[in-house]
């Protein structure tokens, strides 16, 4: 099966978080862009204009990028605009759900040791699997990239993604892991 690259609407279709958490949004994000940069050694988006500039040109952007936190059971601390839409969430609901609800639980013992294998090497970048929305849709993500959020002092934030390739797959159809 051939990857479907499927570009995602980056204008005002998915509502950003509300201003009241823009000063926590744009922090959030630059230890996401910190993160990657530090550990990827390139630039996930353009860095010009202030933190709050760059918080709304990632949430804007037209990939998914999603970070959980570092609970036991890990809720999920942000998703973009691509990512809200492919998961069919609203950013309140996102910051309530365990990211371990993004994948089926056929496939969450799999989504355990890509993790595990993140927090050892710091990122990976060549992850693919089968995830599902909120709705139960299901979706094969392609050559996504994990990677660990850590900030300049060295404190474990949680685990981010980013990817722009998914392939919908129909209900029910099981694809092997790769």
């Amino acid at each position: 099966m051939t990857a479907v690259v499927t570009p995602m609407h980056t204008d005002d279709s998915v509502t950003p978080p509300p201003d009241g958490p823009i000063a926590a949004t744009a922090a959030h994000a630059q230890l996401l862009l910190d993160s990657f940069v530090r550990l990827l050694g390139r630039e996930l988006i353009d860095r010009a204009g202030t933190p709050v500039e760059q918080a709304m040109r990632l949430f804007r952007a037209p990939f998914v990028v999603v970070s959980h936190g570092t609970e036991a059971d890990p809720i999920l601390t942000y998703g973009n605009a691509a990512a809200l839409a492919l998961w069919e969430l609203d950013f309140d609901t996102l910051l309530r759900t365990p990211s371990r609800l993004t994948a089926e639980p056929v496939h969450r013992d799999e989504r355990a040791r890509l993790l595990e294998r993140t927090w050892r090497d710091g990122f990976v970048d060549d992850y693919s699997g089968i995830r599902i929305s909120s709705t139960g849709r299901r979706f094969r993500i392609e050559q996504a990239i994990v990677w660990n959020l850590v900030d300049a002092r060295g404190g474990y934030h949680g685990q981010a993604a980013t990817f722009d390739r998914w392939t919908p797959l129909p209900a029910g159809e099981r694809q092997p892991e790769l």
